[in-house]
């Protein structure tokens, strides 16, 4: 059992097709090719439509700027995690210019994927085959014995972990996602 960890900003951003922002890929799990997790960071710089992904659950959330709007929503900084369906396409606007969000993409019947605030404690057990934390504003991770600090805009993850205790102690947003292959 080691710990992975990816920072934003050593991630190459990709453009994307409509010019409204950019991608930077921090994960896909288990393969690029076929993932049952993906996350992301984007760069949004324009007002314009989310690209549709059937059958994938997203969850959505701001992390610099002033905030989206989206659905029926406004999001700004600190606000809950939005999940919807990604084969929803919605129009996004910016609520004041540009923001960096953060997106997680779970294909739908590929096992089960929790997510959860990190600010509490996090009891794994043996059903576990995938762990991972995104910080916005970076902290200390801790499972079991081993600590580990992660700056701002990081994404830490594990396979198969221990089943011993994990917390984060940091500012801002962040997020555990626990992956099982039990539906």
């Amino acid at each position: 059992m080691s710990w992975s960890i990816i920072n934003t900003d050593a991630v190459i951003p990709q453009a994307w097709r409509n010019g409204g922002g950019s991608t930077r890929e921090l994960l896909a799990w288990p393969h690029s090719h076929d993932w049952i997790v993906r996350i992301s960071v984007a760069d949004i710089v324009a007002n314009g439509p989310f690209s549709s992904f059937e059958g994938i659950d997203r969850w959505f959330a701001v992390l610099q700027g002033d905030g989206v709007r989206f659905f029926e929503y406004e999001l700004r900084i600190d606000d809950e995690l939005l999940h919807f369906d990604g084969a929803l396409a919605p129009d996004c606007e910016l609520l004041g210019g540009p923001t960096r969000d953060f997106n997680l993409m779970h294909r739908r019947g590929k096992g089960r994927l929790t997510v959860l605030p990190a600010a509490a404690p996090l009891k794994l057990d043996a059903r576990c085959r995938w762990l991972a934390l995104f910080t916005a504003q970076g902290g200390t991770l801790s499972h079991g014995a081993r600590t580990t600090p992660l700056s701002a805009l990081s994404l830490a993850w594990c396979e198969n972990p221990a089943p011993q205790p994990a917390t984060f102690i940091g500012a801002g947003a962040a997020w555990w996602m626990i992956w099982s292959d039990e539906a």
